[in-house]
């Protein structure tokens, strides 16, 4: 005789709950669904959604010409706008054989890392605050305002810079900009300890942070993670150093690759500071070499209507965020055949299917608010 028994009010614990985090919902950073599978408190098996914010931006590259589509490119990490502009144009340079002027070269890179380093600030502010603290935020933006203010004044935009074009930029920047530049630059870094001490110095983010969502060297490679979440990780990888475009192979002296080994959301977030500290520097080190550059061109003159010769090219550039490829395919027209984008934050983020599995309710907070990402890049 086989005895069942069945009604009982307790008999839901054993049995698993499916938890839709977002698409939206405060946790979640924007327009991204997390579908989570929990025993208890525990999770049990987690699902990235995306797509919800998707524009088709590959699909509108093919209707646009060369000029147009800096304009589409550098809106997906909004965080990133310049550095985003900046891989398509030197994929574009790269399919005409260009030359960019010296110039502009230094320019480019040293906007690229004032860019940079605003992106960083967002996330050192807003991490903090996803676990509680609301302080960090204000004196991130406080920063991030002194910067902005020098970005707005060469390019007339505050977040979508459209200040790259196809052979250098658009104009050289005003009289006294780079004076104001190193000031802003040397306010900011004289205030960055601020973050080192309220945050890091807190016992409350350190117990919440370390050890937790740690995430292995063999799963950074497996899911194509990058940028300074890899580096967390021991993954020794940047391309301004491993191959150099731009002004950086002059700057192997300053540029200073940051990397850890523990793995966890503390390593994350370390990673993140110091390499906004080594933007600093490298800012400095572009203005000095900027005021011993003699006066000429920051563009080639190009003609009227632009096109790509015939054939394909890949371009890859080491965003704030991690690595973007521009994959660019030309039949002699002046639009892209196709342009493929490879964002950071698309790989990046496939990393909480082995993140947050065995993990506690508690900590997918912690867990997802450090892998840095714009859902915009991922959806693109």
């Amino acid at each position: 005789m086989t005895e069942t028994t069945i009604g009982i009010g307790g008999a839901a614990e054993s049995t698993d709950m499916v938890l839709n985090i977002g698409p939206q919902h405060p946790s979640t950073h924007g327009v991204l669904r997390l579908r989570i599978v929990l025993d208890g408190e525990r999770v049990r098996h987690a699902e990235p959604v995306i797509g919800y914010m998707h524009r088709g931006a590959e699909k509108l590259f093919e209707a646009r010409d060369y000029r147009q589509i800096i304009m589409l490119a550098n809106r997906h990490d909004w965080l990133s706008a310049f550095s985003n502009e900046l891989g398509v144009v030197m994929a574009v340079e790269r399919m005409l054989g260009m030359e960019v002027p010296e110039r502009a070269v230094w320019t480019r890179t040293l906007l690229a890392e004032l860019n940079r380093v605003l992106n960083h600030l967002m996330f050192l502010g807003s991490y903090p605050l996803e676990l509680g603290g609301i302080t960090p935020v204000f004196h991130a933006f406080r920063e991030r305002e002194e910067l902005q203010a020098v970005m707005e004044e060469v390019s007339g935009g505050r977040m979508h810079y459209m200040f790259n074009r196809v052979g250098g930029l658009k104009e050289d920047v005003p009289a006294g900009w780079s004076g104001r530049v190193r000031d802003a630059v040397a306010s900011v870094r004289s205030r960055m300890d601020v973050h080192e001490n309220l945050v890091l110095g807190n016992e409350i983010f350190r117990g919440r942070t370390r050890d937790v969502g740690v995430l292995s060297a063999g799963a950074v490679h497996a899911y194509g993670v990058s940028g300074p979440i890899a580096r967390a990780s021991g993954v020794d990888f940047d391309l301004r150093r491993d191959e150099p475009y731009l002004a950086y192979g002059e700057l192997q002296d300053t540029l200073k690759v940051v990397t850890r080994t523990e793995g966890d959301c503390l390593a994350r977030f370390e990673c993140l500071l110091e390499q906004t500290l080594n933007a600093l520097d490298l800012a400095d080190a572009c203005l000095d070499r900027m005021a011993e550059l003699a006066p000429g061109p920051v563009n080639q003159r190009l003609p009227k209507v632009l096109k790509a010769p015939e054939g394909h090219t890949y371009a890859w550039t080491e965003n704030p965020l991690g690595v973007n490829g521009y994959y660019l395919v030309s039949k002699g027209e002046k639009t892209p055949y196709r342009l493929k984008l490879r964002s950071a934050s698309f790989n990046n983020i496939q990393a909480l299917t082995e993140l947050l599995p065995g993990t506690l309710v508690a900590d997918m907070v912690a867990i997802l608010g450090s892998l840095f990402f714009v859902v915009g890049d991922i959806d693109k």
